[in-house]
C-alpha cells in the first residue's frame, strides 16, 4: 500500500517537477522579451538631437536603413537638417559603373524636402538622359531656397546636348524662387545672357562665387552685367572671350567688394584663333582695387597663337600651360608676371629651358610652386633655380627625364644638392613602372 502511495507520490511528483520547469522555462523567455522589448524602448527614446548627429554621420544609404527600424528613426530619417546638402547622382547603366540616387528617394526628396534643400549639386554621366533628369528635377523645386548649385558632368558636358530653351527653363525656376544664392557653378552648360538678367534679377545681393567656364551661349555683356550688378562677387571663372576691360574695370569699382579669385581658362577651338589683347590699365586697376586677389589662368593654345599673351605685365598668380609652349613664351612669362605664384608646364620641346628658369626665378621673388613636364633643363641650372628660390618652394615637381645630366651634375647626386637648398629630402619624380 506504501508503495502504491509511494509510487503515487512520485509520479505527483514528477509531474509537478515538469510543470515547474516549464514554467520556469516560460518566465525565462518572458524576461527575455522583456529584456529586449526594453532594449528597444530604449532606443526608441533616444533624444532627436542624438539621432541627428548620428545620422549626420552614417551614408545615404546606411540612413534609409536604419529608418526602417522603428517609427522614431524613421521620423529621424525626414529631419530637416538632414536634407539641407545633397548631391543627386544620375547615371545611365549603359554609360556608367557609380551607382545612381534611387528614383523613388528623388521623388521623396522632392515631396518632402525640397524646401529643406539648400546646397545641392547634380553629377551626371554623359548621356544626355542623365542631363534631361537633372533638368526635371530643377524644374520641380519651386518651393526651394537654394544658397548654392552646381551642375557637374563627370565625362563629357552632357548639359550641352539639351535644347538650350529646355536647359534654361529648369535653371530660371531655381534663379526666381531661391533669392538667396551665393555660389553657382555651371560649367560646360547652355546658359545664356538672358537668363543671367534673371540671375542677377533675384540673388544680386548673395552672389558671391559664379563659375561659368565653357558657356558658348553668354556674351562679354552678359558677364558685364553680373559684374555690375553683383557687387558681392568674391570668385569667377571664365573663359577668356567672356573678359574685357569693361568687365575688370567694373569688378574695380568702389561699390564692388574685393575679388579673391579670378580663372580665366584661354582655350583655342581651332588652330590659328585669334585672342583679343587686354590693356595693362585695366589689370592695373584691378590690383589697385584688389591688391590680393589671385588671378589662375589655364593655356590650352597652339604655340602660334600665344601673340597677344605675356607682352605686357600681367597679374597672373598661377599658371598652366596644358599644351607645348615656346622657349621665347616662356621666356616672357620671366619678364611680364611679377607676382606668379605657381607654374605649370605639360610640355616645350627638345631646348632646355635654362635660361628661361633662372629668369623666372630672379624676376619671380613669390613663386613657391613649380611643375615640369616633358621639357628639358640641365642639372646645373636647376640646381642654380633651386638655390635662387631658396626654402620659399613648397612643391617642385620634375620628372626625372626634364633633367639633362652635365659636367657638374648626374642624375645620382643631384637629389642631395637640391635637398641642401630646399631644406628637406627631395627626390625627382620618376615614371611608374607598369
Amino acid at each position: 500500500m506504501k508503495r502504491g502511495v509511494q509510487g503515487s507520490e512520485q509520479e505527483d511528483g514528477g509531474g509537478t517537477s515538469g510543470g515547474s520547469q516549464e514554467t520556469l522555462k516560460r518566465s525565462r523567455k518572458q524576461r527575455r522579451e522583456k529584456d529586449v522589448t526594453g532594449e528597444g524602448s530604449h532606443w526608441q527614446c533616444l533624444p532627436q538631437e542624438i539621432l541627428l548627429h548620428i545620422f549626420q554621420y552614417l551614408p545615404l544609404l546606411d540612413r534609409a536603413y536604419a529608418s526602417q527600424v522603428c517609427r522614431g528613426w524613421n521620423q529621424a530619417f525626414h529631419m530637416p537638417e538632414l536634407w539641407r546638402c545633397f548631391e543627386f547622382e544620375l547615371n545611365q547603366p549603359a554609360s556608367s559603373y557609380l551607382k545612381a540616387t534611387h528614383p523613388d528617394l528623388i521623388k521623396q526628396i522632392i515631396k518632402r524636402h525640397s524646401n529643406h534643400l539648400q546646397y545641392v549639386s547634380f553629377k551626371v554621366d554623359s548621356s544626355r538622359e542623365s542631363a534631361e533628369a537633372a533638368c526635371d528635377i530643377l524644374s520641380q523645386l519651386v518651393n526651394c531656397s537654394l544658397k548654392t548649385l552646381g551642375l557637374i558632368s563627370t565625362a563629357r558636358p552632357s548639359f550641352m546636348e539639351l535644347p538650350k530653351s529646355h536647359f534654361i527653363s529648369a535653371l530660371t525656376v531655381v534663379f526666381v524662387n531661391s533669392k538667396s544664392l551665393s555660389s553657382l557653378k555651371i560649367d560646360d552648360t547652355p546658359v545664356d545672357d538672358p537668363s543671367l538678367k534673371v540671375l542677377v534679377a533675384n540673388n544680386s545681393d548673395t552672389l558671391k562665387l559664379l563659375k561659368m567656364s565653357s558657356c558658348p551661349h553668354v556674351s562679354p555683356a552678359g558677364i558685364l552685367c553680373v559684374a555690375d550688378q553683383c557687387h558681392g562677387l568674391r570668385e569667377l571663372a571664365l573663359n577668356y572671350h567672356l573678359l574685357s576691360d569693361e568687365l575688370l574695370i567694373a569688378l574695380s569699382s568702389e561699390k564692388h567688394v574685393h575679388l579673391e579669385h579670378l580663372r580665366i581658362d584661354v582655350i583655342s577651338e581651332n588652330p590659328g584663333q585669334q585672342f583679343h589683347s587686354i590693356k595693362k590699365s585695366s589689370w592695373d586697376a584691378m590690383v589697385r582695387h584688389s591688391p590680393k586677389f589671385n588671378l589662375v589662368m589655364y593655356f590650352f593654345l597652339y604655340e602660334d597663337e600665344f601673340g597677344p599673351f605675356f607682352r605686357d605685365e600681367i597679374p597672373v598668380t598661377h599658371l598652366y600651360f596644358g599644351r607645348s609652349v615656346s622657349k621665347d613664351v616662356l621666356g616672357r612669362v620671366g619678364l611680364t608676371c611679377p607676382r606668379l605664384v605657381e607654374l605649370v608646364v605639360c610640355a616645350n620641346g627638345l631646348r632646355p629651358l635654362d635660361e628661361e628658369l633662372i629668369r623666372i626665378a630672379q624676376r619671380c621673388t613669390q613663386l613657391s610652386a613649380i611643375g615640369l613636364g616633358e621639357c628639358e633643363v640641365s642639372c646645373s641650372a636647376f640646381v642654380e633655380f633651386v638655390k635662387m628660390c631658396g626654402d620659399r618652394l613648397t612643391q617642385l615637381s620634375i620628372m626625372e627625364d626634364v633633367l639633362v645630366p652635365d659636367h657638374r651634375y648626374g642624375l645620382d647626386d643631384i637629389h642631395w644638392e637640391v635637398s641642401k637648398h630646399l631644406g628637406r629630402v627631395w627626390f625627382p619624380d620618376m615614371m611608374p613602372t607598369w
